[in-house]
């Protein structure tokens, strides 16, 4: 398939991606995707017989080809659709924007699957990742636990805590006990936090977090990122997973575990506590409750198995 720098600049598929970002206020790690998934598209019409970049020859049937190839590259199912909704939201635009007439797109569909339950950590396991965390010597292995911990106390993305739209210290009142949180479309909103890691925090800000700031090189200057890397500047969603995966291994956890099984560990251990779905909802900063509903169903299916596996006649 043609490369995209093989490829003249697509006009219609800049002005999209721009709208995304100016008019829909999409994040970077979003546009990115999009970008990414129609770039494949562009690639595939390129080769095809209607190639040479021109949106209004597309047919349904050249996109059932193109649904069919993804399938073909043993893409999951869950690629496979959001590949297809970026496409169908391409030719939506490309009909407002009247380079096209009709879009060809809107039977375009994914395959019902069932969908994965996420993996999660028991609340025994979260104890003893916060102890692996924690046991590193000096400001690292203070920063490493109150960053994890952090992370599950108020379910936020790794992209929340770190990076570009990571946490800085602005955003932090440890005297309301809360966090302001930049989320998806730069949406913001507050979460509360729990005693225990209001006073972790205070003390890593206090006694941990200035000796990795004074690490960053003269005349770059200290930054405001919450959590610092081994040489005084913000830390990289990457490293995060680098801290994360050490602690995992000290903690002898076996499950797959990314940063996003903190998330989804917070949403799954609040409503088997009896939160209500939708305080949830507001916690995570889900735009939809249907994104939300999945941790009722994994919690349904624990209390199953602690049924079958508790019950004398189960």
């Amino acid at each position: 398939m043609t490369s995209s720098h093989d490829r003249p600049r697509d006009q219609a598929l800049d002005a999209f991606l721009s709208h995304l970002r100016a008019e829909r206020g999409l994040s970077p790690n979003t546009v990115s995707a999009y970008r990414g998934d129609l770039d494949q598209l562009a690639g595939f019409m390129h080769d095809g017989p209607n190639g040479g970049g021109n949106w209004s020859r597309v047919s349904p049937d050249d996109l059932d080809d193109y649904a069919a190839w993804l399938r073909k590259q043993a893409y999951a199912e869950s690629s496979v659709g959001r590949k297809l909704a970026a496409v169908r939201s391409f030719f939506r635009f490309l009909v407002e924007d009247a380079v096209v007439e009709t879009t060809p797109a809107e039977h375009l569909r994914p395959r019902r699957v069932g969908r994965p339950l996420p993996d999660i950590l028991s609340e025994d396991e979260v104890v003893v990742l916060l102890e692996a965390a924690g046991a590193v010597a000096g400001p690292e292995g203070a920063r490493d636990r109150a960053m994890i911990e952090l992370t599950y106390a108020a379910g936020l993305r790794v992209s929340e805590v770190v990076g570009p739209q990571g946490l800085d210290l602005a955003g932090l009142s440890l005297d309301g006990a809360w966090v302001r949180v930049l989320g998806k479309g730069d949406k913001e909103r507050l979460v509360p936090l729990y005693p225990g890691i209001v006073e972790r925090l205070r003390a890593y800000i206090r006694d941990a977090r200035p000796a990795l700031v004074a690490r960053a090189k003269r005349g770059r200057g200290g930054t405001a990122a919450l959590f610092p890397n081994a040489r005084g500047r913000p830390m990289t969603r990457q490293g995060y997973w680098g801290v994360l995966r050490r602690c995992a291994v000290r903690a002898g956890i076996t499950t797959h575990l990314s940063p996003h099984t903190l998330r989804h560990s917070f949403a799954t251990h609040l409503l088997r506590g009896g939160a209500p779905l939708r305080h949830v909802q507001e916690l995570l900063g889900h735009a939809s409750i249907s994104t939300t509903q999945i941790y009722t169903h994994l919690s349904d299916t624990q209390v199953r198995e602690a049924y079958a596996g508790a019950h004398p006649r189960a």
